[in-house]
């Protein structure tokens, strides 16, 4: 048996945002859907970004807690994703061993790597995906290209 690649435990269903979009449509998103990463493209379709529930909440929020949800909301519409994108993203390929890009998040510190093919991103590959395959836990259903 070969082992295992990003491809086997990868999410393709991937949402996606322009950097000059407004941060209110992140938030609601990954409230919505239950996300916690969006990918952040440009007008060529490549990846330039990303943004988690993290970066939404530090700088999207921070310190702005007392405000009321009505004026949160007003702020949320104010920035920019550009403004709160983490530009330098570690990134897997589809092809590239599991063991490689679990190493990566953990030497990082973060919970997700985009799956890209030529800046494109094809994919999400989340510590809790190596998690549920190393614990065996039942996974989602994948859709897959």
């Amino acid at each position: 048996m070969s082992p295992l690649k990003v491809r086997d435990l990868m999410t393709v269903e991937v949402l996606s945002v322009h950097p000059a979009e407004s941060v209110d449509k992140v938030y609601d998103a990954l409230t919505e859907r239950g996300l916690r990463h969006v990918a952040v493209i440009d007008g060529e379709g490549d990846l330039v970004g990303i943004v988690s529930q993290e970066d939404l909440l530090r700088h999207g929020l921070a310190g702005r807690s007392d405000l009321p949800p009505v004026l949160q909301r007003v702020l949320l519409r104010q920035t920019r994703v550009e403004e709160i994108m983490t530009s330098e993203v570690e990134t897997a390929a589809p092809d590239q061993p599991l063991e490689d890009a679990a190493q990566v998040m953990s030497k990082n510190q973060i919970g997700c790597l985009p799956v890209v093919e030529d800046w494109r991103v094809v994919g999400f590959l989340s510590a809790s995906d190596v998690m549920k395959h190393l614990t065996g836990s039942p996974h989602p259903p994948r859709a897959r290209a």
